[in-house]
């Protein structure tokens, strides 16, 4: 199971010149989780906060100069390394204000890439194949530099792996149509070429990447084709092969490309059963549109799908659970979640509580039963996982399938407004292969019916909702409620268990007016004490938000409307009962702290072995 939770603009992009190059360079994490390197395409290296999307600090090189490789982190001397016009390679700190006045150093080759990981010097690939340590290289920057590579081949992509106190750099060639990968060891120095195999179509490779897992080398590489392919290179292997050898390859991943074949797009590892690729159509969408989908090369499912607006620029960069995408005018961060690998949860079977799911079968209702409207009165097809033969291809089907009735269905709903087939809907939401990112116009079609069935149906069972719908949920539920007590209570309970972000939900938040606030309030404060004195009634079919959901959700309104609310005479009996019930609750959490000590104590003692069946011990504490 995976997810692409909401995401967000780190910086806007300055478009190129020329249309097919990207505006970045490079993204580097600096050391700091939260700390980024942006490169751009020209003169500016700027480090941002990725959490506040704030810059903190810029640093550019003078008019006429270009820099011609991304900036990196040296993680051992907490310095930033780049490259301007092929052969100077700068180096400063944070607290260096000018590029120019920092140390630089000019070498006696055109330099391909810097690179730097954690636990490893960085190393200087030049572009005709050499490979340099970085201080050796800056203690006499004028020294030969020899040539590796064949007359006419060029590097395409590079990148370096420290592991098992071994450091690589990987860096991949095209010669004549043909591609080679070189792994160049360092400490001693041993260099590997290999060969990879051509596609029938002879089209070169999209994207590259590299991870290393289980000790090997894992290389991923996109066509054009949709066909993504795999190979393996031993940490451990032989020091040095004779000659060229040609690497192995499996086909991880064939991406339902169409008709056409595939641009701008780029994919990347997420783990040992998820690949992320950007630049691709989605399978139950029009065409035209690029997504960033997530994979399941183990089953061959998709598992997320996230639109991105404008052209993809080039790669994607993957950073402690980020994806970080360039595209349009925008440079996009976005969240992404992978679970472990199953067949259950790569089907989106994974139980919920309180909603059935069959263990052996998903029902799909059949075509003609959708199109002409029809309620369907039972599972029309039935696949069953005890007894089908090609199940892979089965669950890929399925999956597919369910996105596409799901997306036609909606579709002709929104065309004809005389058609809408409630049952079929919520019976193809149950089967859990659809979320938000795959059929975004569901749920709103869902409240343009008022269908809240099936509103919260997709509140449950999508992980993707944007904060913008769910509130847009929370606003049709509160003009449409008749009583707190009922009818609010049952539509609001899937509200308050989305996945949000506080950031994106304040903004929307913000939008209700001020008698709608006062009324979410007080429904909030009512769910509250149900809880509180444990009388709270499970409302049947449907989960319970949690005591700190609600909290949570008080929180923002009142962030969102605390200057509304203390103008408003309608609020201030409700405010006034907050504050009672902060206060006996600060007080409740303080008694409570005065014992903690008392109780972790209880915990400490050992047990006396001499108790029989019945006994009393008496316990002092002070």
């Amino acid at each position: 199971m995976a997810a692409l939770y909401e995401g967000f603009t780190l910086c806007g992009l300055v478009p190129t010149q020329n249309a097919s190059d990207s505006p970045i360079q490079g993204i580097e994490l600096d050391g700091d989780s939260d700390h980024a390197v942006v490169t751009d395409s020209t003169r500016s290296v700027t480090l941002y906060k990725v959490s506040d999307q704030k810059p903190l600090g810029s640093w550019t090189v003078k008019q006429g100069q270009l820099l011609t490789c991304p900036a990196v982190c040296n993680f051992q001397t907490k310095e930033y390394v780049v490259v301007s016009d092929n052969k100077v390679i700068r180096v400063w700190k944070d607290e260096d204000l000018n590029i120019d006045k920092a140390f630089k150093a000019t070498v006696s080759a055109d330099v391909w890439r810097v690179h730097s990981a954690p636990g490893g010097e960085p190393v200087v690939l030049f572009q005709r194949g050499a490979v340099r340590l970085l201080d050796s290289l800056l203690s006499a920057p004028q020294q030969p530099i020899e040539d590796v590579l064949s007359e006419e081949e060029v590097i395409r992509w590079s990148t370096n792996i420290v592991a098992e106190k071994q450091h690589f750099v990987l860096f991949t060639t095209e010669q004549k149509g043909e591609h080679f990968l070189y792994v160049q060891r360092l400490n001693p120095n041993t260099l590997q070429k290999y060969r990879l195999e051509r596609e029938d179509s002879g089209a070169p490779p999209l994207s590259f990447s590299a991870s290393l897992r289980d000790k090997h080398i894992n290389l991923l590489y996109l066509y054009p084709n949709g066909c993504v392919y795999q190979s393996v290179v031993a940490v451990r292997g032989p020091v040095e092969l004779e000659g060229v050898q040609t690497l192995p390859r499996s086909l991880r991943l064939r991406l339902p490309v169409g008709e056409g074949k595939l641009g701008a797009a780029s994919a990347v590892a997420l783990d040992e059963a998820h690949v992320a690729v950007v630049g691709m159509p989605h399978p139950s969408a029009r065409t035209g549109k690029d997504f960033l989908c997530i994979w399941n090369t183990n089953f061959q499912t998709l598992q997320a799908g996230k639109e991105m607006v404008g052209r993809i620029h080039g790669p994607v960069w993957c950073y402690l659970g980020k994806l970080f995408v360039p595209h349009g005018k925008a440079l996009s961060v976005i969240p992404y979640e992978c679970q472990k690998s199953s067949l259950a949860s790569a089907l989106g079977k994974l139980r919920h509580a309180g909603i059935a799911v069959s263990k052996s079968s998903v029902a799909v209702p059949s075509w003609n039963s959708l199109l002409h409207g029809d309620q369907p009165q039972g599972p029309a097809k039935i696949v069953d996982t005890r007894k089908s033969n090609g199940f892979i291809g089965d669950a890929q089907d399925l999956q597919l399938s369910v996105g596409q009735l799901a997306c036609h269905l909606v579709a002709r709903s929104q065309a004809e407004t005389a058609f809408y087939t409630p049952g079929a809907l919520a019976q193809l939401v149950q089967t859990q292969c659809l979320c938000h990112s795959v059929c975004p116009d569901l749920l709103l079609l869902a409240l343009e019916h008022k269908d809240y069935f099936l509103c919260q149906l997709c509140l449950q069972l999508f992980p993707d909702i944007p904060e913008v719908v769910t509130c847009a949920c929370l606003k049709t539920f509160i003009r449409s409620h008749q009583s707190i007590e009922m009818r609010l209570f049952n539509l609001c309970g899937g509200v308050l268990q989305t996945a949000y972000s506080d950031n994106f939900l304040l903004p929307h938040l913000k939008d209700l007016n001020a008698q709608q606030v006062i009324l979410f309030l007080q429904y909030l404060q009512f769910v509250y004490l149900k809880f509180s004195q444990d009388v709270y009634t499970q409302t049947p079919g449907l989960r319970s938000p949690t005591m700190t959901q609600i909290i949570d959700w008080l929180c923002l309104l009142l962030d969102a409307h605390f200057t509304v609310l203390v103008m408003a005479p309608d609020a201030k009996g409700l405010l006034s009962n907050l504050e009672s019930f902060v206060k006996s609750q600060v007080k409740l959490f303080s008694e409570l702290g005065k014992i903690e000590g008392s109780l972790q104590e209880l915990h400490k003692m050992k047990l006396s072995k001499d108790i029989s069946q019945y006994s009393i011990e008496v316990i002092e504490l002070f």
